[in-house]
């Protein structure tokens, strides 16, 4: 006897349909698993018999051979345990299951026939009401992350008896609802850090309003103590909320990791903030592995990824960041196909002037020799440093500074001037882009026209500095930003003055 049942693989971030075959026939009792699957599937054979065993259901004794398709797709993981095991148990006569061709089932299998919980259940769920499904069965572990898709009825199961008890009809289960829209309006980006507590450090403050202002690229310099961290993790208190389509976009990378299943609400409905140690591997900022997985930069979609202490990262991995700074995705190639995940982030990074931490503090006498200097700087590359937009000194703070003095301005008044700078963006571009950091040449020579004394002002900079064509982009980008801050509609040669600025660390540090 035939039986199918439909399910769902996770390629990348994307869900893919997989219709699962089971044919019993005469001869030999064996079970057989094709359509390329790998460890996790194969083994699946001895759960799957042993949890339908163990919940007092029978499976075909004779030779039975189970096909995944496509065939050309590799299957992964453990989710098909639940549906291999409804087509044994449907294959066998004396269980029909008449219901079982209209839901997508994806579950991992324990021994005692318990439903455990999964990664992807998100992609796998838009893909169940892509494929046109209108149902879903999976752990009830992961069905409120699965009910964040609109349209499609998600059920929630515990254990192999009570699936089987529902899809028979003798057991009623109630579909799991999740208004996304209320989810998103229930969080503020406002956290428990603010602005309000970092103490001096104007001019840094600025640069990041700026920065958040426009989506652009961040470095700090400055000595041990002088507040850089500090002032990086207060940063998405600063960032507009996300949209429905932003926060499902972040939630697909976060459920393929397995990071919203248990977790409340089941949706990242704040911006990330990822902060990897400088030890992580390739593979583990970018993605990788034998089997390609999101890696840090794609886990800070539509957020902010911090590397502090950035020299100490291996040159090698520094390096692979300019695709994903350039085309906010990136593409991991293997011998089996290649995946693009998306990357589209905010990079801030902070370091030292030098190994010891104090070249140029008022307070302490750096101990580096040139030398020194020299290999540690070396770490970063100046393409790499051309991709970054404002690059700023930041200063030790004074003891005045510390101890006295007025409170410094909250983090929603910031905000509320980030905003309104986005709303202009966002009018200017109509949503694509999404901010100045991501405009295209031509929106450049469109929306950052110079006027005779501010084209002559770039002119000298460009001349006088070195500046790449690259830094030139970055520059009319950021002035641009600058005028949206003042809800100027053109490029004035102060806010030129003040984007060159940020560029003083290619100039008199780094050359």
């Amino acid at each position: 006897m035939l039986a199918k049942v439909f399910s769902a693989a996770v390629q990348g971030v994307d869900g893919l349909e997989v219709e699962i075959e089971v044919n019993s026939s005469g001869g030999t009792t064996g079970i057989v698993i094709v359509g390329l699957p790998d460890t996790a599937v194969r083994e699946s054979r001895d759960r799957v018999t042993t949890a339908v065993s163990n919940s007092a259901f029978q499976w075909p004794r004779g030779r039975t051979t189970i096909n995944l398709a496509p065939a050309d797709l590799r299957k992964e993981g453990p989710s098909f345990d639940l549906p291999i095991a409804l087509g044994l148990i449907g294959a066998c006569e004396e269980t029909p299951l008449p219901q079982l061709a209209d839901f997508c089932v994806v579950g991992e299998l324990a021994l005692d026939g318990a439903v455990r919980p999964i990664r992807g259940a998100l992609p796998i769920a838009l893909a169940a009401k892509k494929s046109g499904r209108t149902a879903l069965l999976l752990p009830a572990a992961n069905a409120e992350e699965a009910a964040l898709v609109e349209g499609l009825q998600v059920f929630g199961v515990r254990s192999l008896g009570e699936t089987v008890s529902f899809l028979q009809g003798e057991l009623v289960l109630t579909s799991t609802r999740c208004d996304c829209n209320r989810l998103l309006q229930g969080t503020s980006t406002i956290g428990a850090d603010d602005f309000s507590e970092v103490r001096g450090q104007h001019l840094a403050k600025r640069a990041i309003e700026v920065a958040v202002s426009g989506g652009h690229n961040l470095l700090m310099l400055g000595s041990p103590g002088s507040g850089k961290s500090m002032l990086a993790k207060r940063i998405p208190s600063l960032m507009p909320p996300m949209s429905m389509e932003e926060a499902i976009e972040t939630s697909k990378i976060h459920s393929t990791c397995g990071l919203l299943a248990g977790k409340t609400p089941p949706i990242v409905s704040q911006r990330p903030f990822r902060s990897p140690h400088h030890t992580i591997s390739d593979a583990g900022l970018l993605g990788g592995s034998s089997t390609p997985t999101p890696g840090e930069v794609s886990l800070a979609h539509n957020g902010v990824l911090f590397l502090d202490e950035l020299p100490e990262f291996r040159r090698s991995t520094l390096e692979t960041l300019r695709q994903p700074l350039e085309d906010r995705s990136i593409t991991i190639a293997r011998a089996s196909g290649s995946l693009t995940f998306p990357a589209d982030f905010m990079l801030v990074a902070a370091l030292n002037p030098c190994p010891c931490g104090f070249l140029g503090d008022r307070k302490k006498t750096c101990r580096c020799s040139p030398a020194q200097i020299q290999r540690y700087r070396q770490r970063i590359s100046g393409p790499l440093l051309d991709r970054i937009d404002l690059q700023l000194d930041v200063p030790s703070v004074t003891y005045s500074e510390l101890s006295g003095g007025a409170q410094g301005e909250a983090s929603s008044h910031i905000r509320d001037r980030v905003l309104r700078a986005r709303e202009i963006q966002q009018q200017r571009f109509d949503g694509r882009p999404r901010s100045n950091a991501r405009m295209a040449p031509r929106q450049i020579r469109a929306h950052c026209a110079l006027d005779t004394e501010s084209a002559h002002l770039l002119q000298n900079a460009v001349q006088s500095f070195h500046l790449s064509a690259r830094a030139y982009d970055r520059i009319l980008k950021v002035a641009r930003t600058i005028a949206d801050l003042e809800e100027a509609e053109n490029i004035a040669p102060n806010h030129l003055q003040e984007a060159i600025g940020y560029r003083s660390l290619d100039r008199e540090i780094w050359k």
